[in-house]
């Protein structure tokens, strides 16, 4: 058995059961309601690891100034400027990777959700998921499969508003990134990676990777205030 296949049914059932829970609610819009309410309660799950990257991130703004001065003392013995950062973050008891953990945890439940999305049949059955659409666009699609309809069609407008408010929620990440140099235009071209991305991924996973990345702007925006930023 695939490894995946066990999750993959798993979450199938979840939220095709939600799915149909919220249709009479939420008629046409229940499976993406579903995939959000899904996406919240993933992201909720790992606020505590959001909340030590971000401790993590506190810890080596505090330690800048020194690795400033071995930038400076070693400016000319690369080999040497890293094994001395690497013993003071070793002595400070500061991870270079925290604030990787929460993007890390989140990886499995995205290859989840777009196997669920991707696949015709789940364990012997038909995906009763791809049926589903938003405003007209199959949650099963991708936008370079629409686009033949016309590029200003019903699926096609749904998949450019669906860009257009990823390409906003990068926007606004970027524009807060305050690393410099090398490393800070890299930190602040990341987020327009999901803009790209969600054009070739179905539109279900379109719709997670917006609800995550706007979880993820709010989620900054609040630790920053109340942990990195405090002196």
């Amino acid at each position: 058995m695939f490894l995946l296949d066990a999750p993959v049914s798993a979450a199938y059932s979840l939220v095709n059961g939600l799915s149909d829970a919220l249709t009479p609610v939420a008629g046409e819009l229940a499976a993406t309601a579903a995939i959000i309410i899904c996406t919240l309660a993933v992201r909720s799950l790992l606020i505590p690891l959001a909340i030590r990257a971000a401790k993590g991130e506190r810890a080596r703004t505090l330690l800048m100034p020194k690795i400033q001065k071995l930038q400076k003392r070693y400016a000319k013995n690369p080999q040497r400027l890293q094994q001395e950062t690497l013993a003071l973050y070793r002595a400070e008891g500061v991870s270079m990777f925290a604030g990787m953990g929460p993007a890390f945890a989140q990886a499995p439940f995205f290859m989840v959700l777009y196997r669920v999305f991707m696949s015709a049949t789940i364990a012997g059955h038909q995906n009763l998921l791809l049926g589903h659409t938003l405003l007209a666009a199959p949650l099963g699609q991708n936008w370079m499969g629409v686009l033949g309809m016309g590029v200003f069609s019903a699926p096609s407008l749904t998949f450019l508003a669906l860009l257009v408010l990823l390409a906003a929620v990068a926007w606004w990440t970027s524009s807060r990134v305050t690393a410099e140099g090398p490393m800070g235009r890299v930190a602040r071209a990341m987020p327009f990676g999901t803009v790209v991305f969600a054009a070739f991924v179905p539109l279900a996973a379109g719709v997670y990777l917006l609800t995550s990345t706007t979880w993820t702007a709010v989620e900054r925006a609040v630790l920053h205030r109340r942990i990195i930023a405090p002196a």
